[in-house]
Protein backbone atom coordinates (compact mmCIF):
# COMPACT_ATOMS: atom_id res chain seq x y z
CA UNK A 1 0.00 0.00 0.00
CA UNK A 2 1.53 3.25 -0.74
CA UNK A 3 1.05 6.15 0.93
CA UNK A 4 0.02 9.55 -0.36
CA UNK A 5 2.22 12.39 1.35
CA UNK A 6 0.70 15.23 -0.24
CA UNK A 7 -1.11 17.54 1.92
CA UNK A 8 -3.90 19.75 1.84
CA UNK A 9 -4.01 23.35 1.86
CA UNK A 10 -6.70 25.54 3.50
CA UNK A 11 -7.02 29.05 2.20
CA UNK A 12 -9.56 31.85 4.31
CA UNK A 13 -9.49 34.30 1.78
CA UNK A 14 -10.25 37.91 3.23
CA UNK A 15 -9.32 41.57 2.20
CA UNK A 16 -6.42 42.21 4.02
CA UNK A 17 -5.85 38.59 5.57
CA UNK A 18 -5.58 35.46 4.59
CA UNK A 19 -5.40 32.31 6.79
CA UNK A 20 -3.50 29.44 5.92
CA UNK A 21 -3.70 25.97 7.48
CA UNK A 22 -2.14 22.29 6.38
CA UNK A 23 -2.62 18.93 6.85
CA UNK A 24 0.24 16.87 8.18
CA UNK A 25 1.94 14.49 6.03
CA UNK A 26 -0.53 11.38 6.25
CA UNK A 27 -3.68 13.85 5.87
CA UNK A 28 -4.47 12.83 9.27
CA UNK A 29 -4.37 16.13 11.66
CA UNK A 30 -4.86 19.73 10.30
CA UNK A 31 -3.12 22.37 11.70
CA UNK A 32 -2.80 26.16 11.58
CA UNK A 33 0.10 27.48 9.74
CA UNK A 34 0.14 31.29 9.73
CA UNK A 35 -2.08 34.75 8.86
CA UNK A 36 -0.75 36.53 5.74
CA UNK A 37 -1.05 40.22 5.67
CA UNK A 38 -1.75 41.28 2.48
CA UNK A 39 -3.92 44.53 2.34
CA UNK A 40 -5.76 43.35 -0.85
CA UNK A 41 -2.20 42.83 -2.75
CA UNK A 42 -2.23 39.11 -4.14
CA UNK A 43 0.74 38.75 -5.24
CA UNK A 44 2.00 39.23 -1.48
CA UNK A 45 -0.41 35.96 -0.89
CA UNK A 46 0.70 34.27 -4.22
CA UNK A 47 4.42 34.81 -3.59
CA UNK A 48 3.88 33.36 -0.20
CA UNK A 49 2.05 30.07 -1.13
CA UNK A 50 5.03 29.87 -3.64
CA UNK A 51 7.61 29.49 -0.77
CA UNK A 52 5.07 27.69 1.94
CA UNK A 53 4.94 25.26 -1.90
CA UNK A 54 8.67 25.12 -1.85
CA UNK A 55 8.39 23.83 2.04
CA UNK A 56 5.84 21.04 1.59
CA UNK A 57 4.60 18.87 -0.99
CA UNK A 58 0.97 20.40 -1.84
CA UNK A 59 -1.16 18.71 -3.86
CA UNK A 60 -4.90 20.68 -3.06
CA UNK A 61 -5.83 23.92 -2.14
CA UNK A 62 -9.24 23.95 0.00
CA UNK A 63 -10.43 27.23 -0.24
CA UNK A 64 -13.36 28.90 2.07
CA UNK A 65 -16.25 29.89 -0.18
CA UNK A 66 -18.92 32.88 1.30
CA UNK A 67 -21.89 32.32 1.29
CA UNK A 68 -24.87 33.94 2.78
CA UNK A 69 -26.60 32.04 5.20
CA UNK A 70 -29.30 31.16 3.22
CA UNK A 71 -27.19 29.62 0.68
CA UNK A 72 -26.89 32.29 -1.90
CA UNK A 73 -23.50 33.93 -3.44
CA UNK A 74 -22.00 36.47 -1.21
CA UNK A 75 -20.80 39.69 -2.44
CA UNK A 76 -17.25 38.19 -1.63
CA UNK A 77 -18.09 35.26 -3.78
CA UNK A 78 -17.01 37.13 -7.07
CA UNK A 79 -13.54 38.32 -5.44
CA UNK A 80 -12.58 34.92 -3.86
CA UNK A 81 -13.85 33.53 -7.63
CA UNK A 82 -11.09 35.73 -8.97
CA UNK A 83 -8.43 34.85 -6.38
CA UNK A 84 -8.96 30.88 -7.45
CA UNK A 85 -8.52 32.19 -11.03
CA UNK A 86 -5.40 33.22 -10.18
CA UNK A 87 -4.22 30.25 -8.17
CA UNK A 88 -5.42 28.28 -11.48
CA UNK A 89 -2.70 30.29 -13.53
CA UNK A 90 0.25 30.47 -10.89
CA UNK A 91 -0.36 26.69 -9.54
CA UNK A 92 -1.95 24.79 -12.13
CA UNK A 93 -0.61 21.52 -11.35
CA UNK A 94 -2.47 21.77 -7.87
CA UNK A 95 -6.00 21.14 -7.58
CA UNK A 96 -8.46 23.33 -6.10
CA UNK A 97 -11.32 22.92 -4.13
CA UNK A 98 -13.99 25.27 -2.27
CA UNK A 99 -15.78 24.80 0.79
CA UNK A 100 -18.88 26.01 2.39
CA UNK A 101 -17.28 28.68 5.20
CA UNK A 102 -20.09 29.61 6.64
CA UNK A 103 -19.85 29.89 10.59
CA UNK A 104 -15.99 29.30 10.08
CA UNK A 105 -15.24 32.75 11.89
CA UNK A 106 -18.24 32.40 14.27
CA UNK A 107 -16.49 28.84 15.36
CA UNK A 108 -13.38 30.77 15.61
CA UNK A 109 -14.33 33.02 17.90
CA UNK A 110 -15.95 30.80 19.61
CA UNK A 111 -13.21 28.74 19.72
CA UNK A 112 -10.78 31.09 21.05
CA UNK A 113 -13.35 32.68 23.57
CA UNK A 114 -13.30 29.06 25.03
CA UNK A 115 -9.24 29.36 25.35
CA UNK A 116 -9.33 32.79 26.94
CA UNK A 117 -7.89 34.18 24.19
CA UNK A 118 -6.52 37.58 24.28
CA UNK A 119 -8.61 40.34 22.23
CA UNK A 120 -5.64 41.65 20.59
CA UNK A 121 -4.53 38.82 19.69
CA UNK A 122 -7.66 37.24 18.27
CA UNK A 123 -7.99 39.24 15.14
CA UNK A 124 -4.12 38.03 14.37
CA UNK A 125 -5.16 34.73 14.84
CA UNK A 126 -8.68 34.53 13.58
CA UNK A 127 -8.23 33.90 10.40
CA UNK A 128 -6.26 30.92 10.46
CA UNK A 129 -8.02 29.23 12.83
CA UNK A 130 -10.94 29.94 10.29
CA UNK A 131 -8.73 28.36 7.54
CA UNK A 132 -8.28 24.77 10.16
CA UNK A 133 -12.23 24.37 9.91
CA UNK A 134 -12.39 24.81 6.42
CA UNK A 135 -9.70 21.97 5.65
CA UNK A 136 -11.49 19.95 8.65
CA UNK A 137 -14.61 20.39 6.78
CA UNK A 138 -13.05 19.22 3.63
CA UNK A 139 -11.20 16.37 4.91
CA UNK A 140 -14.28 14.99 7.15
CA UNK A 141 -16.33 15.40 3.53
CA UNK A 142 -13.72 13.16 1.22
CA UNK A 143 -13.58 10.41 4.17
CA UNK A 144 -16.67 9.20 3.74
Amino acid sequence: MRINNMRKLGIDYGDARVGIAITDGLNITVQGLETIHHQGNDKVVLNRLEQILSEYEIDTFVIGMPLNMNGTKAERVEITEKFIHKLKCRFPKILIETIDERLTTVAAHKTMNFLNVDKKKKRGIVDTISAVYILETYMKKIEK
